[in-house]
């Protein structure tokens, strides 16, 4: 998904998105909010496995996929979770080089909104106010509910790390305007996002590539949802070498599938525990560390750079 961002095509941005939003199931919510809507929620010590202390976002880490994994060749696979065949490396990226990856197709009917700004303004979003918001919500102190809520508040609360730019959007509008504010007051940009061309029903398989496309990006800005009772989004940005493409792949099943992708080129300051390197059988520093963006996910990037 591309979305030009101007003062002329706002209103048609904000469809787009909202569109975007409507499509969105994070599919790790079961959360029953004070505005009358209903979504669903895993037990938010799985979503806290989603998320890195160096501020890097891993894919979910569920059940899901489990016997389609099992099918898959290579014993290297045996015993990983199938939803992280999302990592890769630069030497992967090859036209006919085929890999297992974890692409799950989003259902339309179940998902968190954002919240309107002038709405989502009116509630506190800080840890301080937790017990506060406990009883907005009406979630019980020790449930998963409130336990996914605390770790949404912290997580947005760390500090950057050296030259990142990070922020939380409660909110449509507070998105656009804080992606403007790192981009310049004067910006445009696009918005890409993974999209399955074709439907498919199963979530992982091997994938082959048909075509990259390098898009060469001063900087780039990758948004990740988090559990919440409405819609939360972390976003951040990184000074550092990257490389940024949109990759078409066929599944086995005939799945065509539009995703792009990030390489971090220096891994040196990353946690020693970031499950990439495990996967990926490499050390911090050692290889550049790629991966593919969940279809919930959302990259911007500025408009001259759009495809």
């Amino acid at each position: 998904m591309e979305t030009r961002l101007g003062l002329a095509c706002w209103s048609f941005l904000v469809g787009a998105l909202l569109l975007f939003m409507l499509a969105y199931d994070g599919g790790t919510r079961n959360i029953t909010i004070a505005f009358g809507r209903d979504v669903e929620l895993k037990e938010a010590s799985t979503d806290m496995q989603n998320l890195e202390t160096d501020g890097h976002v891993l894919p979910k880490i569920t059940q899901a996929g489990k016997e389609e994994h099992k099918k898959m060749k290579g014993k290297d696979h045996n015993h990983m979770d199938p939803e992280l065949n999302v990592f890769f490396t630069p030497n992967d990226l090859k036209i006919g080089k085929k890999m297992p990856i974890y692409f799950a197709q989003k259902n339309i009917s179940a998902s968190p909104k954002f919240l309107p700004r002038e709405e989502s303004d009116k509630i506190p979003f800080s840890s301080k106010h937790f017990p506060s918001l406990l009883k907005i919500f009406s979630f019980p102190k020790h449930s998963p509910q409130a336990k996914a809520m605390k770790y949404t508040l912290k997580h947005c609360e760390f500090p950057p790390m050296e030259g990142e730019t990070k922020f939380c959007a409660t909110s449509l509008e507070s998105l656009l305007d804080s992606t403007r504010q790192i981009f310049g007051p004067n910006s445009e940009f696009s918005m890409l996002s993974t999209t399955h061309l074709t439907n498919s029903s199963v979530p992982l398989q091997n994938y082959t590539i048909s075509q990259v496309k390098n898009i060469s990006v001063p900087r780039v800005i990758g948004c990740h949802p988090l559990p919440y009772p409405y819609a939360v989004f972390y976003c951040h940005s990184q000074q550092s070498d990257t490389c940024l493409f949109v990759i078409m792949l066929e599944g086995e099943d005939g799945a065509r599938v539009k995703a792009p992708a990030i390489c971090h080129m220096d891994t040196s300051m990353w946690n020693k525990d970031h499950v990439a390197f495990d996967v990926l059988k490499v050390q911090p520093g050692t290889s550049p560390v790629c991966h593919f963006f969940p279809p919930d996910n959302l990259v911007w990037v500025p408009l001259s750079s759009a495809l």
